[in-house]
């Protein structure tokens, strides 16, 4: 096999180009076989193949510098730098990441995982590059759907000043940024990256610009004829027009081309974008019928497709789509707002039965808490679904467009807490601190399916801007008895006792349930709370728990800094009581990937961790060992 062949970085470089095809069906067939057993991104790598194997052979790694956006067509670069043995432990807790890490490799020079960014970094490493006297190759790739966002374009419109070879790759793989005008566009694309057209073009204009009388004008006619007739016949102008230079559309499959538009890429001393076509999840049939099903790929059987272990129970995000229904059924001012993920956070449903009243603005994150914002401010019922890690996009927007007008937006957030496998920049641990620092903010949180429903119903008719933070995977159906009406800024008790409380935000509350069980078993006392509102906390309720317990513990599934934690620990002492507050949550450090419930035992929330922190807690306090 050629795929044994490559062990290390730049090995491609000595597969014979007859070959190169089989290389890449060998590539394709040890993506699906690898990711059918762990899971991963699989559409986007099998549409990227062909297109990295050119890279490569273009650069020379690490000198060269190769910055993919989000990262999740990565996998073949893994490869070719030497990692096929990692993809073993591919996202698994401390094992290879499923994004480039610079710790991982020196060919992996900058980390990755939100969408919009590399045309930004690229274009910081042209500049360190040419400040440090260096003459390195910089290529920054970027996806149709990453070019949607507004990052892109504010870093295009910064690169389109360069006088300095900087290679932007457009993979596009979903629809054509400009429509490709058969053989004309085709013969022109063949001029335009001639060295003879590129050095007649600027001999040209060199030896008329600053002529007396006529120099400057004709050159500035010369611009203009050409300007137009490129607009009919030539894709790419909005770059163009932008002063970068646009080569393509080329075939993405096929390497030798590539490369050869790589090479006369290098050659201009600006910033090129080079525009590739591919096709999402080439090569494994059910992939390229169910594009969205294979982004993120849970581990499946390769013949038909199918997840190995279809889903048992509704997730979280399933009950959202179910209620978001029920809710456009009912009121016609409700309107729901995603960013490019309408199956991901459970649109999917409300889009095909209310399509007027349903808006992807894109990855887009910004534009639409604004965008909602302006529905909200024109007598709507705006509810903006978003994962938790890139609702922090937008904070701007939340703080200045929605909270300092007061405006009744719902901001739904997926995937928040733990999310396992897409490690640091996936793990949505920091909307509590982030949301609860805005003031006119309000933050729920369910402790199971039921509540969530509750809480969507309850966030519609709020009035103000709210939030509601939900987990990613199976929705909690314990608890079912106890569903009292959700009533602004209260908590639930769900158990009173004395000396000990557990005050838990959400999916924590599963967790207290055990913690106190264990507990009982060792003769605590132990009453439990299910915080519901973490902005604004319960006052009342944490004045009734300083008058009878020793210890206080908040849980919760995020970061500990601005956390609810620290909310109740303020107020509690300031009211001067003596009770403690022990919080537990999640360090103040990155998360990696992993399975979710061995992330918890590491940072500490897992039941055992928590009872064992709570007992020792309480000990110290009291110096008893039990009840």
């Amino acid at each position: 096999m050629l795929l044994e062949q490559i062990t290390q970085t730049n090995d491609i470089k000595q597969v014979a180009p007859e070959d190169y095809g089989v290389l890449a069906e060998e590539i394709r067939k040890f993506l699906i076989q690898s990711i059918s057993v762990t899971g991963g991104h699989l559409g986007s790598n099998l549409g990227a193949v062909e297109l990295t194997m050119a890279l490569h052979l273009f650069l020379n790694l690490p000198e060269d510098k190769l910055i993919w956006d989000v990262g999740h067509q990565s996998y073949t670069h893994k490869i070719l730098t030497g990692r096929r043995d990692g993809f073993v432990n591919l996202r698994k807790f401390g094992g290879m990441s499923g994004f480039p890490k610079r710790k991982e490799s020196d060919c992996d020079c900058f980390d990755t995982g939100h969408s919009s960014t590399s045309i930004s970094a690229g274009l910081g490493m042209v500049k360190a590059r040419d400040i440090q006297g260096q003459n390195n190759t910089i290529v920054s790739v970027i996806g149709d759907g990453s070019l949607t966002g507004g990052m892109a374009y504010e870093a295009l419109n910064n690169a389109s000043r360069l006088e300095t070879n900087f290679i932007i790759v457009l993979n596009d793989n979903n629809m054509s940024i400009s429509e490709n005008v058969g053989g004309v566009s085709k013969y022109l694309n063949n001029i335009r990256t001639a060295d003879m057209y590129l050095d007649l073009k600027e001999g040209i204009y060199n030896s008329l610009r600053g002529k007396p009388k006529y120099g400057d004008k004709v050159v500035s006619q010369i611009r203009r004829a050409k300007s137009s007739f490129k607009h009919l016949v030539v894709p790419g102008m909005l770059f163009e027009d932008m002063g970068i230079t646009y080569l393509g559309p080329v075939d993405g499959h096929n390497i030798q081309e590539m490369v050869h538009i790589f090479r006369e890429a290098r050659k201009v001393k600006k910033a090129v974008l080079v525009h590739v076509i591919t096709k999402k999840g080439r090569g494994y049939t059910p992939a390229e019928r169910h594009p969205a099903r294979f982004h993120g790929a849970e581990p499946f059987d390769i013949e038909t497709g199918i997840p190995s272990a279809p889903k048992a129970k509704a997730n979280y995000t399933d009950i959202f789509s179910t209620v978001m229904c029920k809710l456009g059924q009912r009121d016609e001012k409700v309107v729901a707002i995603t960013a490019a993920m309408p199956d991901g956070v459970g649109l999917k449903r409300f889009r095909n039965m209310y399509p007027e009243r349903f808006f992807d603005v894109g990855i887009a994150e910004e534009h639409a808490v604004t965008f909602a914002a302006g529905l909200a401010a024109g007598g709507l019922k705006p509810i903006v679904a978003i994962y938790s890690s890139f609702l922090q996009r937008a904070y701007d927007q939340i703080l200045h467009d929605v909270c300092i007008q007061n405006l009744p937006v719902v901001f739904c957030i997926d995937r928040a807490g733990l999310v396992g496998s897409d490690g640091e920049t996936h793990q949505g641990l920091f909307d509590l601190s982030y949301l609860s620092s805005i003031p006119n903010m309000h933050v729920m949180a369910p402790k199971n399916k039921w509540e969530l429903s509750d809480m969507i119903k309850f966030a519609v008719e709020f009035g103000g801007p709210i939030a509601i933070r939900y987990p990613r995977g199976e929705a909690f159906d314990g608890l079912k008895e106890n569903r009292a009406p959700i009533v602004y800024g209260k908590s639930e008790v769900l158990f009173e006792e004395k000396d000990i409380m557990l005050l838990a935000v959400g999916s924590m509350v599963k967790v207290a349930l055990t913690v106190r069980e264990r507990l009982k078993e060792r003769g605590f006392s132990c009453s439990l709370a299910n915080a519901r509102f973490v902005k604004p906390i319960d006052e009342e309720l944490i004045r009734e728990a300083c008058k009878t317990h020793r210890l206080i513990v908040t849980m919760e599934e995020n970061v500990a800094s601005g956390g609810f934690g620290d909310r109740v620990r303020e107020y509690a002492d300031a009211l001067g009581s003596g009770t403690r507050v022990l919080g537990i949550a999640i360090p103040d450090e990155y998360v990696e990937h992993g399975n979710v419930e061995l992330l918890k035992q590491e940072t500490g929330i897992d039941a055992v961790s928590v009872e064992e922190k709570v007992a020792a807690a309480y000990r110290a306090e009291t110096g008893k060992q039990g009840i």
